[in-house]
């Protein structure tokens, strides 16, 4: 499962996802915008940072995000390095930063943390453990996305469904379609030898609710306005 290139996509579709997972949100937590950027000599890559508006009347703290679903002994020393090197070539845009490192388990983190530890106990450092952030249909819909990815196959599937219910439910347009397709992704991503369609069915989704199926009526309106 190529995890790196499904937290991308979903941090894209909706930056906010990284705001629900924390205890506080900066005010204009709406308004983020989500980026991957290389810091050059020495060349790190930044898994993902979040942007605040250029413009705004709350303090520009910038959010460096890293989602390791690997050991790494080394990570933290890689992560603060391009954070701070991040940070001070592009101080004059930002007056504060924030880390957060996600997890699957906590049996992943790297093992010597002495170094780092007033970093890690600080209120500028947060480390996410997915799969101890509880029941996931007590979850945030957005949080429970992301718990999605962690789960086996019997358990993706049936969660995935109970999550699809509660979207339907719980959430108003035009956030509901981004969420199932958000889902629907996640699985395609777990059962990459179904088809679009095949996951669809697993979610019993109706043909109606698909994006295909909006795309093709605007496209029939289109034509229509045309005629």
């Amino acid at each position: 499962m190529r995890r790196d290139t499904l937290f991308y996509r979903l941090f894209s579709q909706s930056p906010t996802l990284l705001f629900d997972l924390l205890d506080a949100a900066p005010p204009d937590a709406a308004d983020y915008r989500f980026d991957s950027v290389a810091v050059k000599e020495p060349t790190f890559e930044i898994d993902g940072v979040f942007l605040p508006p250029d413009e705004g009347e709350y303090p520009k703290t910038v959010y460096f995000c890293e989602v390791q679903f690997q050991k790494d002994e080394e990570l933290y020393e890689r992560v603060f390095s391009e954070a701070f090197l991040y940070f001070y070539r592009q101080r004059q845009r930002f007056d504060d930063w924030q880390a957060v490192i996600i997890y699957p388990s906590r049996s992943l983190e790297q093992s010597n943390l002495h170094p780092y530890r007033a970093l890690l106990d600080s209120d500028q450092v947060h480390r996410i453990y997915l799969q101890e952030l509880g029941n996931l249909q007590q979850l945030p819909v957005g949080v429970g996305l992301l718990v999605l990815t962690t789960l086996s196959e019997t358990q993706a599937a049936q969660q995935a469904r109970l999550l699809f219910e509660r979207t339907q439910a719980e959430i108003s347009e035009p956030q509901r379609k981004a969420i199932i397709e958000l889902i629907i992704m996640i699985l395609s991503y777990r059962f990459t030898q179904l088809t679009r369609q095949e996951v669809e069915a697993m979610l019993d989704i109706r043909f109606e609710d698909t994006r295909l199926y909006q795309q093709l009526r605007e496209e029939s309106r289109e034509e229509g306005r045309e005629e």
